[in-house]
């Protein structure tokens, strides 16, 4: 952990330091053990902001979750959910593995409870941020003229630039995929995915269709950059994308949407602002052609894996993108654009977001 700015967890408007642990310890089953040894500190002080029932036997107070995190919190042979119970003097019920419900947590001691409910909280989110992405936010920009341009896009890079190194064609998007993300997120319950879209349905009453004028947003991919600082190790080549009309609205919209998934604790917070783009080139694709966004180190256990990625000579293909730029005739291809229908919805709603589910090829909800 670096020390002037370790890994925070936020919680019910507090801010939380997760102590460091050993990494290898992922790939054993006592990893849910030692990892509770390692959160409990910073997790002592009680949070005021948990709704927590009074009843004839003492406080009572709920967690929903959903069941692929419950082992976490039972842990080996019950162990972690035995040292809640202990130290905080309450008497944790969770639902059967497979079985959606509710964590209850019951105790003679407001505050025992919740102390129970916020080191709960601290072990669902850390083990939440585990889990591989299973779904992203995004809008399309892949209309089949826009296809056919970054096809002759690809088709003239690997003419040119095919001897620099890391260049082929595994690397380049899919053209049908070519869109914007606006965040990416793990959803583990039908539920979750449901409030996913109430979420953006909200969205769209409370403030999309104002800063939109009820109306489509016309925006443009013009310039290409890339995330690193060496043209010549380069991972990822996004086309950049603002605006039509050079206004911030797009911008805007985004970021108040990344905003609410954020608060709601649907999406990690990470970024204050999107970041306008459409990825391009991925040294991700190698290996999976289905990557989006940079990726989960763990998987669906939890274990720690790690995704070696060989990195590509950018510079002769940044190169010629700008000596497009300076061409009318040439502008098309570093300048394509598209009309953002925000109302084009497809996950149960008339929304501009799509909200796609992560597997072995992506499709919709």
């Amino acid at each position: 952990m670096e020390v002037l700015r370790p890994q925070l967890i936020r919680l019910g408007g507090r801010i939380y330091r997760k102590n460091p642990i050993q990494e290898q310890t992922y790939q054993h089953e006592e990893e849910d053990e030692d990892f509770y040894q390692g959160f409990v500190e910073c997790a002592e002080e009680p949070c005021d902001a948990y709704e927590v029932v009074q009843t004839q036997q003492g406080f009572r107070c709920t967690v929903k979750a959903p069941s692929l995190l419950y082992k976490h919190i039972v842990g080996k042979r019950g162990d972690t959910r035995k040292k809640l119970e202990v130290e905080t003097k309450t008497s944790i019920s969770i639902p059967k593995p497979g079985q959606e419900g509710e964590i209850v947590i019951t105790g003679q001691h407001r505050s025992g409870v919740i102390s129970a409910r916020t080191r709960i909280d601290v072990l669902l989110l850390t083990f939440r941020r585990k889990q591989p992405f299973t779904h992203f936010l995004a809008f399309f920009l892949n209309e089949v003229e826009v296809q056919e341009r970054f096809l002759k896009f690809q088709e003239e890079v690997l003419e040119k630039c095919s001897m620099d190194h890391g260049v082929d064609s595994t690397i380049f998007q899919n053209p049908r995929k070519l869109h914007l993300t606006i965040g990416m997120l793990v959803l583990l319950s039908e539920q979750e995915i449901q409030q996913t879209c109430e979420m953006l349905q909200q969205c769209k009453e409370e403030f999309i269709d104002d800063i939109s004028g009820g109306k489509p947003l016309e925006v443009e991919m013009a310039g290409i950059e890339y995330m690193n600082d060496d043209p010549g190790m380069v991972d990822v080549l996004y086309a950049k994308v603002h605006m039509k009309d050079g206004s911030n609205r797009l911008q805007e919209l985004v970021d108040r949407v990344l905003e609410r998934f954020q608060a709601s604790g649907l999406i990690v917070k990470e970024w204050n602002s999107v970041k306008l783009h459409a990825t391009v080139m991925n040294t991700l694709f190698r290996k999976d052609p289905n990557a989006e966004g940079r990726y989960n180190l763990y998987t669906a256990d939890g274990k720690y894996i790690f995704k070696e990625r060989e990195s590509f000579d950018g510079r002769n293909i940044l190169k010629e993108t700008n000596m497009y730029k300076l061409r009318n005739d040439r502008l098309h291809r570093s300048r394509e654009q598209r009309k953002a229908g925000w109302l084009d919805f497809i996950c149960h709603g008339s929304l501009g977001f799509d909200l796609l589910k992560k597997q072995n090829s992506t499709e919709y909800i």
